[in-house]
């Protein structure tokens, strides 16, 4: 099980690492909207809409400045913390 651990952590890392990558090419994009209409901005945003669109419920945009990305990114840097610590404890019970 200890084994199985060790090598798993880094891919779910990796797919986390990758993931605040898309979102903040997704974020760039917003500022150029010809980019969002090709079929890559559309693929990235397929990717980034529904994780976005869950914070975008509950931080309104004020005014022309949108913060929901920013917080976005944010739990998704704690979520990877949190997995790191899990991860740890685990192994050190094991």
């Amino acid at each position: 099980m200890a084994s199985f651990l060790v090598t798993i952590h880094p891919y779910i890392m990796s797919l986390i690492s990758i993931y605040s990558i898309i979102l903040v090419i997704s974020i760039l994009m917003s500022w150029i909207p010809a980019i969002q209409e090709s079929s890559f901005g559309q693929m990235i945003r397929t990717l980034t809409e529904p994780y976005l669109g869950f914070f975008r419920k509950f931080i309104p945009p004020l005014g022309m400045i949108d913060f929901s990305p920013i917080i976005a990114l944010f739990a998704l840097r704690l979520i990877s913390g949190g997995i790191t610590n899990l991860f740890n404890l685990i192994l050190r019970y094991l």
